[in-house]
């Protein structure tokens, strides 16, 4: 997203047509020098987990209904699991009538303390807390979003971050992991997200860099150290990672922005690496004054957003991706902890729209030559996202399976989950990838002169249609970096089905 006095972040002209590969003309309302930037691509460092916050690492989410505890700080939630109906004890032998003389059968010595034992045993499993399992609702915004960048980013259709604002789902549904893990000690749980983050990250970087030194990219002189402190960006995201404005040559293979489109989804690794970082402080300042917590981020926004205080350089582009989304992280805290529960769902969805409204209002006298683009109004992006997303997690179903028609998606979702940071990491690359297959179209005998027309006219659906078997070549290639930074065993395709075929 633009802001002001800083480069742009996310996307791109709505209206623009997709680049050809080979350094295209620039599209109508870019800078010059980014010619053949494709629409919806970042133009800076920026625009999903399972325990990393990230989709596709948990072991499920809670659905508490806790109450907050007095004196006004909210209290750190247990987390209630269901019981089973107990073990009902046996029948005991009934009295029999015995005929004189005759000698009553004694009973076995062991028949009755065994079903006293079998049924106690039952009732000891039965009352055992059930470990809780995934909650597919979530699971299935995760999905959700995904798609949904995959659709702006290639067609860069504004009214998208309106219709479904996916950077602040999937960091609410983060917040909502992250506050469940702070049951342990934090140190630990920051430690395992970070090494769940940074090996798919360090995958990305081990392509992407050596392709920039190859085509000519070398070090500011200027800059001196800091440039190469800042390249630690690529091992340590703390910061934005530097990349060439424009890299390679006109009329190759790949268009000169395509270091700009390909480092852009680090945004969001940079800003989630933040959020984990302050987390423990955060949680506890928000199960004291959880209300005031919440808004503080949108406050801030208000301030350095706007423009009424401008915070220059990799400091203020951080800042600024904390503030427009802190709100959500910790509106994830909430959910955790049942806090949303607590409030009347008449006045949580009446704020909700409020809140909403008020988004919608700024960004109307905020418009950018990208028309309702949210993610160049920082200010309308926090306060939309903020009141789309607690009005989600106000409705939230608690799924433990997909219902009705959705199940027949169960397989697509688990995969996005268990890949989604491969697929965030690699989905712009992939698009420029589809771009450059589609433009072959052409130079195939026949083929192009009896068809170029058509071809000019869905070029951006048969690019939709090339990404999604790129995709799943990216998982296949480099999805298996999650499973062993998770600590799991290696899986090319991790879709679930094994799991539904040996339960049958």
């Amino acid at each position: 997203m633009t802001h002001p006095n800083q480069p742009r972040r996310d996307d791109h002209d709505a209206s623009a047509a997709w680049p050809r590969t080979g350094g295209a003309a620039a599209h109508p309302g870019q800078d010059p020098g980014h010619a053949g930037h494709a629409p919806g691509f970042p133009r800076q460092n920026r625009s999903p987990e399972y325990e990393n916050g990230f989709p596709g690492h948990g072991n499920g989410y809670p659905g508490q209904n806790n109450s907050p505890g007095g004196g006004g700080s909210y209290a750190s939630p247990g987390y209630a699991t269901g019981t089973g109906t107990t073990g009902t004890e046996p029948f005991p032998g009934q009295v029999r009538t015995v005929a004189p003389g005759a000698t009553a059968p004694l009973p076995a010595a062991s028949a009755v303390p065994a079903e006293r034992a079998e049924g106690t045993e039952r009732t000891e499993q039965a009352e055992a807390p059930a470990r809780p399992g995934r909650d597919r609702y979530l699971d299935l915004l995760r999905a959700v979003a995904l798609v949904r960048v995959v659709f702006f980013h290639l067609f860069g259709w504004a009214w998208l971050t309106v219709l479904f604002p996916s950077m602040g789902v999937m960091f609410a549904l983060a917040g909502s992991l992250m506050a469940r893990s702070l049951s342990r000690p934090a140190g630990s749980v920051i430690r395992s997200r970070l090494r769940r983050l940074l090996p798919p990250m360090w995958a990305f970087s081990l392509v992407v860099v050596p392709m920039m030194f190859a085509l000519s990219w070398k070090p500011v002189r200027d800059e001196g150290l800091w440039w190469f402190l800042k390249l630690g960006c690529y091992l340590f995201p703390i910061g934005s990672p530097p990349y060439p404005e424009e890299s390679g040559s006109t009329g190759g293979w790949l268009e000169l922005t395509w270091a700009d489109q390909a480092v852009g989804p680090l945004w969001y690794i940079r800003a989630y690496l933040w959020f984990v970082l302050a987390s423990p402080l955060l949680l506890k300042a928000f199960r004291r004054l959880p209300w005031v917590t919440m808004l503080a981020p949108v406050a801030l926004t208000a301030v350095i957003g706007t423009g009424l205080v401008t915070v220059p350089g990799m400091l203020g582009e951080s800042l600024i991706d904390f503030a427009v989304f802190g709100a959500c992280w910790i509106l994830g805290f909430a959910h955790n902890d049942g806090l949303l529960k607590e409030v009347p769902r008449y006045l949580a969805v009446s704020s909700a729209a409020i809140v909403m409204g008020f988004g919608l209002w700024w960004a109307s006298g905020h418009l950018t030559e990208e028309g309702w683009n949210l993610d160049e109004i920082p200010l309308a992006q926090a306060t939309w996202s903020l009141g789309f997303c607690a009005v989600l997690l106000v409705y939230a179903p608690s799924w433990r399976k997909l219902p009705g028609k959705l199940a027949g998606w169960d397989t697509l979702v688990t995969l996005a989950n268990n890949r989604a940071v491969t697929i965030y990491l690699w989905h712009n690359i992939l698009l420029m990838a589809g771009a450059l297959i589609v433009d072959q179209l052409w130079n195939v005998p026949w083929l192009g002169d009896t068809f170029g027309t058509y071809i000019e006219q869905s070029y951006n659906g048969l690019i939709f249609i090339a990404i999604w078997p790129l995709l799943g070549l990216a998982i296949l290639s480099f999805g298996w970096v999650e499973d062993v930074a998770a600590k799991r065993r290696p899986r090319l395709w991790p879709n679930g089905a094994d799991k539904r075929r040996s339960a049958v």
